[in-house]
């Protein structure tokens, strides 16, 4: 099992894709244009800051803890379903959502009580499993790192309207400083190897060469794990050197 990580508009449902074409395996996408929570959150963040402003220092976001909820349980059904069969991939996992809870209870947006419940109900689930699953951890972790500058772009290309810096220029502190923990998270993962992929360095959806350096970045790397045998990879590596010269 791979899974994928990263920050917003890193990339992760297009490499995603792209990795299970490759490797002939299903692909598990986390559903985002369904989640009745996450325009809330965007929204309390802006009431929440409003409030700060005008005074009220203890303020909170209401939706933080709700949203936070309501992604640890998706992302827990997720992985016990992808768990169930081998090869499969997903582009989001329950490995990196605390960071998301420990932002925003830093940020304000939640309180420490709220925060230790989720740590307590996430540490529940983390124990459960192994039970639930046939693997205790994916066998790769793939990492998407973008600075802020490409992350934007992605985000206005895309179009969400409460992901838009425009429509709420509170995101712009909010962004830069979940780069910041994202990078704390990638220095302290320890529940499976890890593969950093430059995101700004390789367009592996727009450029049919850098999505060739990818795949062959992330084979590589399953062969040296011992998850993709070495002839299995050759074949691999001749086809992508018969698709550059076409």
């Amino acid at each position: 099992m791979i899974t994928l990580s990263g920050i917003i508009g890193s990339g992760k449902s297009s490499l995603t894709g792209i990795l299970a074409k490759e490797l002939g395996t299903k692909a598990f996408f986390e559903p985002v244009e369904d989640n009745p929570v996450l325009p809330l959150f965007y929204k309390g963040n802006e009431i929440a800051a409003q409030k700060r402003a005008a005074g009220d220092e203890e303020a909170t976001n209401p939706y933080a803890y709700l949203l936070q909820t309501y992604f640890l349980n998706r992302r827990f059904k997720m992985i016990k379903e992808a768990m169930q069969d081998d090869n499969n991939i997903l582009d989001r996992s329950i490995y990196e959502d605390e960071l998301f809870m420990k932002m925003n209870t830093d940020l304000g947006n939640a309180t420490q009580v709220e925060y230790r419940i989720y740590k307590s109900l996430l540490n529940n689930m983390m124990e459960e499993l192994p039970y639930a699953a046939k693997k205790k951890s994916p066998d790769l972790m793939i990492t998407i790192k973008v600075s802020y500058e490409t992350m934007i772009s992605r985000i206005n290309k895309r179009g969400r309207e409460y992901e838009l810096v425009k429509n709420d220029p509170s995101l712009v502190s909010y962004y830069h400083r979940l780069l910041g923990y994202y990078d704390e998270w990638m220095k302290s993962y320890q529940i499976s190897p890890l593969l950093v992929i430059d995101g700004d360095r390789y367009d592996f959806v727009g450029s049919p060469t850098d999505r060739i350096q990818v795949l062959e970045m992330v084979e590589r790397k399953l062969q040296t794990l011992g998850k993709l045998s070495v002839e299995r990879t050759t074949q691999m590596l001749a086809r992508h050197q018969q698709l550059l010269k076409q």
